[in-house]
Parts: C-alpha cells; sequence; structure tokens
C-alpha cells in the first residue's frame, strides 16, 4: 500500500502563456501534488530524514516556477513532475496545475497529470 504526501494550493507568480500580454507579466499558477512516500518509516523514526520533505519540495517547485517562463501549462506541469521524481526519488505522483482566470473572470484552466506507478 502506498500512502500519499500532498501539497495542496501552492500559489506561485511565474510568466506564462501564449499571449503577448502574458509574456510581459507574472501571473499566478496553483499547483496541487499528491506524491506517494513512505509514511509508516518517517513515522517510526521521527526524522524528516526518512519522510518526503514537503517543505523543500515547495521550495524547489517555488524556485523552478518563478525563475521560467512556459507558453502551455502542460509544458510546466510536465517539468515539475518530471524534476518531483527524478530530484526526490518520487516513484508516482498526481500533479494539478491551475492558472486563473486565464479564458475569463473566475474561470480557471489547467490540467491533471499522472507520472510514474503507484505501487
Amino acid at each position: 500500500m502506498t500512502d500519499i504526501v500532498f501539497i495542496r494550493g501552492l500559489r506561485l507568480e511565474t510568466r506564462i502563456g501564449i499571449h503577448d500580454w502574458e509574456k510581459q507579466t507574472t501571473r499566478p499558477v496553483i499547483l496541487d501534488l499528491e506524491m506517494a512516500g513512505d509514511v509508516a518509516r518517517a513515522a517510526a523514526s521521527d526524522r524528516i530524514a526518512d519522510a518526503l520533505d514537503y517543505d523543500a519540495v515547495t521550495r524547489r517547485l517555488t524556485e523552478v516556477v518563478t525563475h521560467n517562463r512556459h507558453e502551455l501549462v502542460e509544458t510546466l506541469a510536465e517539468q515539475c513532475a518530471a524534476l518531483l521524481m527524478r530530484e526526490f526519488g518520487i516513484p508516482w505522483l498526481r500533479l494539478s496545475l491551475n492558472k486563473p482566470g486565464a479564458v475569463g473572470e473566475g474561470v480557471d484552466v489547467g490540467v491533471v497529470i499522472e507520472r510514474g506507478v503507484r505501487v
């Protein structure tokens, strides 16, 4: 059985979009993540070294998202997922990337991707 560590509502500012006006200003994206992790091992030891460190994950995502520019939410989602799996050894994740107001006031759009194998 796979345990899940989650991060919800991570709001970051980035330059994202295909339109010229979107390329000139930052706008928010919101990430929600579910990541496979061994909660039992961390619970038994009570050591962060045995846990999936959500603070480190959040800091790394913040660095990548805020310092890069993308045209598509699909590209940003894929890059975030690949980076997390590679750098944190995450075998499975579900990542939701939301671009609020992308097609009108009060309208959110985005993607949900799953990568890896959930054991």
